[in-house]
């Protein structure tokens, strides 16, 4: 056990643990995706981000002899993009009506020396509204992958309502806060 700088004591586990914020998209064809988005405020020299992981869908659930079997996702060969404040920003952009994609459909891109990644968002109407947001990563040395989503109307909102409460601690850090 550690004992935290206000005095509590945690285990391993839940010192490394960090909220985030899910969507399982599921569906019949097995073409669905996960969503997990994680906040890291700013602290020290780091700059602040939202982190998020999409997973395509791996296997398809049934119902079998009044047991449900729930589809599952491959988080071994999920995608991480990491999106700043200047991002979070084209998002919320994007969310509230601002214009219907990031950068005219072209997207953030982020090279690094693993890779390119690409993010796009846009707005749908037709032929059903929502948000679609897709990433992709191509490694230097390996094959692109790719990830998709859809958010409802309703997801997106609150999508837009959880940026937007984090962009304080994204900009500034909590404020005492010990850094990771």
């Amino acid at each position: 056990m550690q004992e935290n700088t206000n005095g509590t004591r945690t285990n391993e586990t839940t010192a490394a643990y960090r909220p985030r914020l899910a969507f399982y998209h599921a569906n019949a064809k097995g073409t669905g995706c996960a969503v997990q988005l994680s906040l890291h405020p700013a602290h020290g020299c780091v700059e602040g981000s939202i982190r998020i992981h999409l997973a395509n869908q791996k296997t398809v659930g049934r119902w079998s002899g009044g047991t449900p079997q729930f589809a599952t996702f491959d988080w071994e060969n999920e995608i991480v993009a990491t999106l700043g404040f200047t991002d979070l920003a084209k998002c919320l952009q994007v969310f509230r009506g601002e214009c219907e994609s990031i950068d005219g459909d072209h997207g953030l891109y982020h090279r690094t020396a693993k890779g390119m990644t690409n993010i796009t968002l846009r707005h749908l109407v037709e032929p059903t509204p929502g948000y679609v947001l897709a990433v992709s990563f191509k490694p230097t040395d390996a094959e692109e992958a790719r990830a998709q989503t859809f958010f409802t109307p309703a997801e997106a909102l609150g999508l837009c309502e959880a940026i937007s409460a984090s962009m304080m601690y994204v900009g500034f850090g909590v404020p005492n806060a010990p850094e990771e």
